[in-house]
């Protein structure tokens, strides 16, 4: 198989971030009393996780849990969630070196595997390089590196070179919906990049983050859910939100995805627009006077009842992982608070408020998310997503400790 021949400037980029310790820059000391937590919190997800398995069968994927009416919910492998199970599976079996974990999870990789070709949706990071990404780094397999090369070029078919950005949700031709979601699949071309030395892969990425800042980004770093752009100019149409509360508002969830998907960008091309994004990004979300003082967002930070407005778990866990990431690329004071906020979001997500008891909660680790409120559906419930980046936010957090 053949592939473009990745570009200089790109390889020096490459071998610069190598060389420049921009994965070891701070360190910052782990309290004991949380690495035991989190110690714990593994132990539990192991237990949680195997009890989950018991909860469907072949060719279902976990989605949520419904507390009220004891169900138990699941998609098919199109979901856009349906790489956070094996992705959640492989990384407590990263922490437990429990075999029936790492049995499970490739047991449902292989019910994944299809997906690689899905051209229909832009959740392909979420779905292949949550999954076999991760697979891909505890068990080493060419076949997975095919995967997800396949899945990088079904998601490029979907960038737009007029607009600048990929398309998340299929509309009108006319139209070209973009959500803030989308910075989150960005990863996965950067790794069809380092697989193949094709550099258009990295192109598409960084171009789809310059049209992000650009458009759906307020003087304050707050984000906008949706932008929709006119497929044939590139204009913007409308600035809008699908799961927030109002079109101006700030939707938890996309605040935080918006923070995770620039730290990566960061950390891919040490471009430092992208760490004064993430930075500016941060500072939105942690001066945010609607940020509640354990650091557990409402589902929108512009929700009319607050503080009786739900909290939105995902959101929290998804901030505390990119802010794991980001501390270490900034000064020590910044540095030092980015890591007190994810210390303390752990902290509170392990206590019983959030930490479902074992064998209950249909096996999820964590309660309290919301998935689409304005619509009605997976409103204060377990989210697979919620799990998934709860448990890579403990897994860098341990990792300060070596």
């Amino acid at each position: 198989m053949k592939y473009k021949s990745l570009q200089l400037p790109v390889l020096a980029l490459c071998l610069s971030l190598i060389t420049s310790g921009v994965f070891a820059q701070n360190s910052f000391k782990p309290q004991k009393d949380v690495l035991a937590t989190i110690k714990k919190n593994f132990a539990d997800g192991d237990v949680q996780y195997k009890y989950m398995a018991k909860q469907f069968i072949d060719g279902q994927f976990p989605k949520t849990y419904h507390p009220d009416k004891d169900k138990f919910e699941t998609s098919n492998s199109s979901w856009w969630c349906s790489g956070f199970y094996s992705g959640s599976l492989l990384k407590l079996y990263q922490e437990t070196k429990d075999a029936a974990l790492l049995t499970e999870a490739n047991h449902n990789l292989k019910g994944l595997e299809k997906e690689q070709f899905n051209k229909g949706t832009h959740d392909l990071g979420f779905m292949m390089y949550c999954s076999f990404g991760t697979a891909n780094r505890v068990e080493p397999k060419p076949e997975y590196n095919e995967i997800l090369i396949n899945s990088a070029k079904s998601l490029s078919t979907r960038f737009n070179p007029t607009v600048g950005c990929i398309r998340s949700w299929n509309s009108k031709p006319e139209d070209f919906l973009v959500i803030i979601d989308n910075m989150m699949n960005l990863e996965l071309l950067f790794n069809a990049t380092k697989l193949t030395g094709d550099s258009s892969f990295y192109k598409i990425a960084v171009t789809h983050a310059n049209t992000t800042i650009k458009n759906h980004y307020r003087p304050d770093f707050s984000s906008y859910h949706v932008i929709n752009y006119d497929a044939q100019t590139g204009a913007v149409k409308e600035k809008k939100t699908a799961q927030g509360f109002a079109n101006e508002s700030a939707w938890a969830r996309g605040q935080s995805w918006g923070l995770y998907g620039f730290v990566v960008m960061y950390r891919e091309t040490k471009d430092k627009k992208y760490l004064d994004q993430a930075k500016g990004i941060a500072h939105f979300l942690l001066s945010n006077p609607n940020l509640p003082a354990d650091k557990i967002p409402y589902w929108d930070y512009n929700a009319t009842n607050i503080p009786n407005a739900l909290r939105d778990a995902s959101a929290a866990s998804i901030m505390a992982s990119a802010l794991l990431e980001l501390c270490r690329y900034v000064d020590k004071k910044d540095g030092q608070e980015y890591f007190n906020v994810a210390q303390t979001i752990i902290k509170n997500l392990s206590t019983p408020q959030y930490k479902a008891d074992l064998n209950t909660n249909g096996g999820f680790i964590l309660k309290h998310s919301v998935g689409h409120f304005p619509a009605g559906t997976e409103i204060d419930v377990p989210l697979t997503y919620a799990d998934y980046y709860f448990i890579e936010a403990m897994q860098r957090y341990k990792a300060f400790a070596k």
